[in-house]
């Protein structure tokens, strides 16, 4: 018994009710698979609920005037700086958005994860909790209609516009969690804020950050405002800039309109004694309500406010969209000093009195602007600084590409304009939604399932070219899939994991096909895929159709980022049984990671390996995992041979296995850990047995057949 219960009454208690040391602390080395079953339906409080078609219905233009009366109706108990929450509001949304990150999509705004632990208690996001708190009325007023994941995001648009500025647009459609997303990494450190080196090989060379990570520290959004590790130098912050913000996949450009964008409105507070506030709001009290940081010592709200430290305005005129952050930014020469909180910042030296701000509480108090160690780096940076004087000289410029910026970071990780939603949505299409034009319906499916049967392609140059094509699709912004037939461009059609030769053979023959029949080449990918699958079926001697729906486009070279889409190659697919290199995360840590991010269940994985396995699709023809002596039959001899007792497994590389037969010793079959997996973890082997079963090949076919459908459909936002 620990301190905190001693003297306190025995109880009998056997459930784990509290946080402590789970399975995967006992065993480290367990396959986190609960991240393919997070979300589940059990704990989402509207089942059965569309969200997405609830909000079409939503009153927006009411929504746009409370949005905007918010802003300026201040509360006593959290006090609006200069009467207007825009500042507040806009970090709450940047914060929220600016989690994303592009080598995995994962993060961002379009979940509402924000509400929950980690982000929620990250120390960069101090006292975002009462943002969230100033908005629960128009959440409770407005109720189902408008998710917190579309109303953080919506907050900072509407703050913006309410201090002038006119902005891009906005789209309605991100759907709310009910728990934290257990899928995203964060780092490994186990304390906030650890010294940057823990993330770097090389500190001095910000591309050796580790990947995907975009933050420099454990809990902060992008840098340390201070400097590196909290030492000053602004052209030094500035590689670390650029390198955060392109992860995240800004340009140069776009990170200075973000940067004095993002601070041309609001202020920094570290007017007292951090020492004084209490935890962050996992961790305080309950009687705080799952309120944070809170300052039951001294006054600490208002003028008194500390939440990052830093203490000032960037702008004399905090509320008003103008250019006032590059006026004083080039206005004046900087000195290093500190803030109140001890806190290293940036002082105008020899300010005139008409550039102090207005005291936030008392206009007739003035108070010295400051700047951040990453603002100075926008004059120190030659790039940054010649795009900081291009916006000066051009206010309607910044304007514009900030409110473009701002559009972007926003809605990065909503995926294409297909799935926006509402009246404010632009209609341009730009570069970085992928977009797809649409394509063909009302052309003979048949026919061209025929062709395809008759072209002399094997099952698995149909099942493996259709899905290399689909298996591009992460869930986590809604990027990559089969629509758009970006294989055949590049930088896809030469990615190693495509097997480039292979693949121009199959486009070769495919091509033409969707020419006579008026198809698109997307469309007849997919359609190859399901007339293989169908033929691997029938020699298992099952007849069966796999589900198909047309419409997909062809997206052209005009229409690709190439650059972009570089974080999409895989690195591994243990679908197909391949992995690049030899990487320090196991093949089957990186199966899981793919199978997370196209969105399958583990039961769907174990499936589709399985399938594949037995219809030969691994990359170059490798026999390993190929447990059967039909290959290219639809059969489920991958999983009876896994769990048969007649084999041992024998280790002969560090991803390399002889399945042998213990009475003669002879060879049967090879593998890879991306196969024994699937008979060594016990979760997998149960779902591994379901499918040996003798009166379960009907639903193996069934289950593969629905799984497949899923992976080719899974950007088909048309379908839903």
């Amino acid at each position: 018994m620990d301190g905190a219960q001693a003297g306190k009454c025995p109880v009998m208690h056997g459930g784990n009710t509290a946080t402590g040391k789970d399975v995967m602390e006992w065993w480290p080395n367990a396959l986190k698979l609960d991240i393919l079953h997070q979300h589940d339906t059990k704990g989402n409080p509207l089942k059965g609920f569309d969200y997405r078609e609830a909000v079409k219905s939503l009153d927006y233009e009411a929504l746009r005037a409370d949005m905007h009366a918010l802003m300026t109706d201040s509360k006593d108990w959290w006090p609006a700086d200069w009467g207007h929450y825009g500042g507040l509001m806009i970090r709450m949304t940047w914060h929220a958005a600016g989690t994303y990150r592009l080598a995995d999509g994962r993060g961002g705004a379009s979940t509402g994860n924000h509400r929950f632990a980690p982000l929620n208690s990250w120390p960069d996001n101090a006292n975002l909790d009462k943002a969230r708190r100033l908005l629960w009325p128009i959440k409770k007023k407005y109720g189902n209609k408008i998710s917190w994941a579309d109303l953080m995001a919506l907050a900072g648009t509407m703050a913006y516009e309410s201090m002038g500025l006119k902005t891009f647009g906005f789209a309605f459609g991100r759907e709310d969690i009910w728990a934290p997303e257990t899928d995203v990494y964060w780092g490994s450190e186990k304390e906030w804020l650890a010294p940057s080196e823990n993330r770097y090989a090389d500190l001095a060379n910000p591309a050796t950050l580790e990947n995907p990570l975009a933050a420099v520290h454990m809990g902060l959004i992008y840098v340390n405002p201070e400097g590196v590790n909290g030492q000053p130098d602004p052209a030094r912050t500035a590689l670390h800039v650029r390198e955060t913000f392109a992860r995240m996949a800004m340009n140069d450009e776009e990170t200075v309109a973000l940067t004095a964008g993002g601070h041309t409105v609001g202020k920094a507070h570290g007017n007292g004694n951090a020492g004084n506030l209490g935890p962050a709001p996992e961790g305080a009290e309950i009687a705080e309500q799952g309120l944070g940081w809170m300052n039951n010592v001294s006054r600490g709200v208002g003028r008194n406010t500390v939440t990052s430290g830093i203490e000032g305005a960037w702008t004399t005129n905090p509320i008003v969209w103008d250019n006032g952050y590059f006026d004083l930014l080039f206005g004046y020469d900087w000195e290093l000093v500190k803030s109140p909180a001890g806190a290293n910042q940036w002082a105008p030296i020899g300010i005139k009195p008409e550039h102090m701000v207005p005291d936030v509480e008392d206009p007739s108090i003035k108070t010295m602007p400051m700047m951040t160690d990453a603002d100075m780096a926008m004059k120190v940076d030659p790039i940054y600084r010649a795009i900081s004087e291009r916006f000066h000289k051009d206010p309607a410029y910044f304007s514009e590409v900030f409110a473009r910026a701002w559009f972007k970071l926003t809605h990065r990780d909503l995926g294409p304009r297909t799935r926006y939603i509402g009246p404010w949505a632009p209609k341009e299409d730009l570069i970085w939604q992928d977009p797809v034009p649409a394509g063909a319906t009302d052309w003979d499916i048949g026919g061209a399932k025929r062709a395809i049967a008759a072209s002399g392609l094997s099952v698995a140059d149909l099942v493996s070219t259709a899905w290399d094509s689909a298996r591009t699709f992460r869930g986590s912004d809604n990027r990559g899939g089969a629509n758009g037939a970006r294989i055949r461009l590049a930088p896809q059609k030469d990615w190693e994991g495509n097997e480039p030769a292979r693949l121009e053979r199959v486009l070769s023959v495919l091509e033409p096909i969707a020419a006579k029949f008026g198809a698109s080449v997307a469309d007849i990918i997919v359609l190859a895929g399901n007339v293989g699958v169908e033929q691997a079926a029938a020699a298992a001697g099952y007849d069966i159709e796999v589900p198909f729906a047309a419409g997909r486009g062809d997206a052209t070279a005009d229409q690709t980022d190439a650059a972009s889409f570089s974080v999409l190659e895989p690195l591994a697919d243990g679908f197909r049984n391949w992995i690049k290199k030899d990487y320090a995360v196991t093949p089957e840590e990186m199966l899981l990671d793919r199978a997370q991010l196209m969105g399958l269940t583990a039961p769907e994985m174990t499936v589709l390996v399985g399938g594949m396995r037995a219809m030969g699709t691994n990359h170059g023809g490798s026999a390993h995992g190929v447990f059967t002596d039909r290959p290219g039959t639809l059969t489920t001899d991958f999983f009876t041979t896994l769990t048969d007792m007649a084999y041992s497994w024998v280790p002969t590389g560090s991803n390399s296995y002889n399945i042998v037969d213990r009475k003669s010793g002879a060879v049967k079959f090879t593998a890879t850990r991306a196969d024994l997996v699937f008979g060594s973890n016990s979760i997998l082997r149960a779902y591994a047995e379901v499918y040996a079963q003798d009166d379960n090949e009907t639903k193996f076919i069934e289950d593969f057949v629905d799984a497949w459908t899923k992976v080719m459909n899974a950007d088909r936002y048309d379908l839903a």
